[in-house]
């Protein structure tokens, strides 16, 4: 006998087709129930539907993100590469537009020519300084025609620009004994590109030299400055003369020294100056006494009374890399020293 179905079904269900694919749902006693109506309602599930535009809204943010930083990332290194490609054909421009470089270099050649004149002379320095003033200027630019004067190391030192056409270039030279300024003002046509001493220069003594502050001089490796001192006698002897074959003998594997060709003579190791520590490599400081040739002269000849055809002396610094091979040094590099200890 056949058990009937607990399962209640509603008669809606039956007639309604639509209805009626539905699955049948376990008694329920609120169905059939009217919907609740009013503040005490209760509300559906949230789906979720209502919350879509907060993401979307995200994912354009961090869009707009990603895409700020490719940009940057992409626009930087170009920039950097265009800068450096640049012409360099044109002088380096103040950022009023005067050309500085092309100024500076100007008023440098210049100075060389005015800084220069012998009362004996005088047609000479008036057409050499034609080329840099301006037309209808009184040739000698304020010289009397009187005396004479030398300068030389002629250098720029600086440059005050007033506008796009306007500057004034400082240049240094040497007079005798005295290091002193020339100041020039210089007009740039940017027309023509060409330049012209604006109005007379001005001499201003030069800064003196900085005061040198004393240096406690390094402990010393004794036994390695003893070690190192025949090797390196031999070392400077055969650099003097280039003597390719000993220079190979004193080099580090792989290392090609050149040497002066014989334009001076190795006198004295006066000092070999080895810090302390440092394992088989060391940086060893030597001072060096070279032999300046004179003019050739005859054995015979009684001895020259002008000191300059007389053989002198020079004392050098160097610092050398040294490296020690069983129970050999050899020089890996040579170069200038650094500073001395101030006494």
């Amino acid at each position: 006998m056949a058990r009937r179905s607990t399962v209640q079904r509603d008669p809606r269900i039956a007639g309604d087709p639509e209805l009626s694919a539905y699955p049948d749902f376990p008694d329920d006693p609120d169905l059939g129930r009217a919907p609740a109506r009013g503040r005490g309602a209760s509300r559906g599930r949230w789906s979720g539907g209502g919350g879509r535009w907060l993401v979307w809204t995200g994912r354009a943010v961090l869009w707009a993100l990603i895409v700020v930083i490719v940009v940057n990332g992409v626009r930087a290194p170009f920039e950097r590469f265009t800068q450096q490609n640049a012409p360099s054909g044109a002088a380096p421009a103040s950022d009023s537009g005067f050309p500085t470089a092309q100024g500076s270099a100007f008023a440098t050649q210049f100075a060389e020519v005015y800084l220069n004149f012998d009362g004996a002379r005088l047609e000479e320095r008036r057409s050499r300084l034609a080329p840099y003033l301006p037309e209808g200027t009184e040739p000698q630019f304020g010289w009397d025609g009187f005396g004479r004067m030398s300068a030389g190391a002629v250098q720029p030192y600086g440059i005050e620009v007033v506008d796009a056409d306007n500057a004034v270039v400082t240049v240094l030279y040497q007079s005798d004994n005295r290091r002193q300024l020339l100041s020039v003002p210089v007009y740039h046509d940017r027309s023509t590109k060409r330049f012209v001493v604006a109005g007379r220069p001005g001499i201003l003594p030069a800064p003196k030299a900085a005061a040198l502050p004393p240096k406690a001089a390094p402990e010393r490796d004794r036994a390695a400055e003893q070690e190192l001192r025949t090797p390196m006698e031999d070392f400077f002897k055969a650099y003097a003369a280039s003597d390719t074959a000993s220079l190979q003998r004193y080099a580090d594997a792989g290392i090609t020294l050149e040497g002066f060709g014989g334009a001076f003579t190795f006198l004295q190791l006066k000092e070999l100056a080895v810090p302390l520590g440092g394992g088989a490599t060391r940086e060893v400081t030597a001072t060096v006494l070279w032999g300046v040739p004179s003019k050739a002269r005859q054995s015979t000849d009684p001895e020259p009374a002008d000191p300059g055809q007389m053989e002198g002396k020079l004392e050098q610094a160097y610092l050398l890399t040294v490296v020690k091979q069983g129970d050999k040094w050899f020089v890996k590099d040579i170069r200038g020293a650094y500073r001395s200890v101030a006494r």
